[in-house]
């Protein structure tokens, strides 16, 4: 995983990298980050993590998404594009990453993208109220594993200044001042 600051415009599934962003940075906005592909024991070992995390945590429920052309046939291009309109989440976003590779690009205080590039055995928790977007890589390929505290659920607020009075995004600016 690295994180950097998003610099470009064009092909939203292109690298766009500037500046490297220091994980310490990420967590200041609440964004929470782990590396496990050298975790011993290999998958199990790597799954034996996410479990660990996911009950310190209170994760209780999981699924699996593959976004790729493949996967979701005809809707893929709409769902990618869907998935790159800013928003925020109610709830926090977790995504332990199985396979392939995307980028999740999440909104600084002063209203800047930091790009955090992720690929398999990366996992990261954004918290809810963070404004942030998806995209796949140039593979358009990914696989991922989705936590949830409660019942699966994802539900995109897109941004727009009435959702600066919502309870999460208020909690959520509250904890980064």
């Amino acid at each position: 995983m690295k994180a950097y600051y998003y610099a470009g415009e064009g092909d939203q599934r292109l690298a766009h990298q500037g500046d490297l962003v220091p994980f310490d940075k990420l967590a200041s906005l609440g964004v929470l980050v782990w590396q496990l592909q050298d975790v011993a024991g290999g998958a199990e070992g790597r799954l034996a993590k996410v479990n660990e995390i996911a009950a310190e945590r209170g994760y209780k429920n999981r699924d699996e998404i593959t976004v790729s052309p493949t996967a979701m046939g005809d809707v893929y291009e709409d769902k990618v594009k869907m998935f790159f309109n800013e928003h925020l989440h109610e709830d926090e976003e977790i995504r332990y990453i199985l396979d392939g590779e995307g980028f999740f690009d999440v909104r600084t205080k002063d209203d800047r993208w930091i790009r955090l590039a992720m690929e398999k055995g990366d996992l990261a928790v954004l918290p809810a109220g963070i404004y942030h977007r998806f995209t796949t890589a140039q593979t358009n390929y990914i696989k991922a594993m989705r936590l949830f505290k409660d019942e699966p659920k994802w539900t995109p607020l897109n941004r727009a200044p009435e959702l600066d009075s919502n309870t999460a995004r208020q909690e959520y600016l509250r904890s980064v001042s």
